[in-house]
């Protein structure tokens, strides 16, 4: 049996890094084969899990320094009967990439949103003359630089050994400790795990809505380690809501702070129940 594993591509991205990772630990402890598939975004990576094209994806949820990943949460929350298997940690370290002899004469840099942000402090003191391009991904930043000798880009190490372009400066980032946090999600429901994901909607926006659900999590004892509001694309104003939460679902507290919040809100939706696996030595490529 060979498992296919959604990614975003292409390949090089710290999105394939840790498919590799979790890939390899699969394979280690349960014998199954797999294959990477990648995609040109995250909204297709998760579809097509959602399609059945493939079984597993594995997508960016939150990183330490930027925060959310929007897109993940606003496609998962869109899908129905996906659920996360498993959380990952991966610690990322940026680095500038160009084929240009100097830092001065670089005129352009691209990159994911993500990692310009991460690394927007750096860029104001070193490139302030450069114009900053937005790309899909990390490695999608690397092909302009065949054509434009005047540009960079913001990528892995195992990117920059991949496509054969020089590092000019390593390890940009603006903060040392940045992680970012992704999930495994496939169409299965785990049943145990440390963490749980959840988001909901309220059926009308008033003062306080937000009160109540709380009010349920603190009366349990329940911790939240994470919570974000997201626009419901309707009405100006109006929110969705996502939070994490240390606990098992088979837990009495969680059960009961589950139902009491069911009876609060007009959707609930419980993305899963999964362990995170800390990921703190990189052995393909990323240091």
């Amino acid at each position: 049996m060979i498992k296919s594993i959604a990614h975003l591509g292409p390949i090089g991205t710290y999105s394939e890094l840790a498919t590799l990772i979790y890939a390899e630990k699969l394979t280690n402890t349960t014998g199954v084969e797999t294959k990477l598939i990648p995609y040109p975004n995250i909204a297709q990576t998760l579809q097509s899990v959602a399609k059945g094209e493939t079984d597993v994806a594995v997508v960016p949820v939150e990183n330490s320094i930027h925060g959310i990943v929007a897109i993940t949460l606003d496609t998962l929350w869109e899908l129905d009967g996906l659920q996360i298997q498993l959380g990952l940690t991966l610690p990322v370290i940026h680095n500038f990439l160009t084929r240009g002899n100097t830092l001065e004469g670089i005129k352009t840099v691209y990159s994911h949103p993500q990692a310009l942000a991460q690394c927007q402090k750096w860029l104001d003191s070193h490139l302030p003359q450069a114009h900053l391009i937005a790309t899909e991904s990390t490695t999608e930043a690397l092909h302009h630089l065949n054509q434009e000798p005047t540009a960079g880009a913001i990528a892995s190490e195992r990117a920059a050994q991949l496509y054969n372009v020089p590092i000019k400066v390593a390890n940009i980032n603006d903060y040392p400790d940045n992680c970012t946090r992704f999930w495994v999600i496939s169409r299965e429901k785990n049943h145990h795990g440390n963490h749980i994901s959840l988001g909901f909607s309220f059926p009308q926006n008033q003062p306080g809505v937000l009160v109540k659900p709380l009010k349920i999590f603190a009366e349990q004892e329940i911790n939240l380690t994470r919570i974000e509001s997201r626009p419901t694309k309707r009405l100006l104003g109006e929110y969705l809501f996502f939070l994490d939460l240390e606990g098992d679902t088979t837990q009495k507290d969680i059960k009961i702070a589950l139902d009491q919040l069911s009876s609060l809100t007009k959707t609930l939706k419980v993305f899963g129940n999964y362990d995170v696996l800390k990921i703190d030595n990189c052995s393909k490529g990323q240091s």
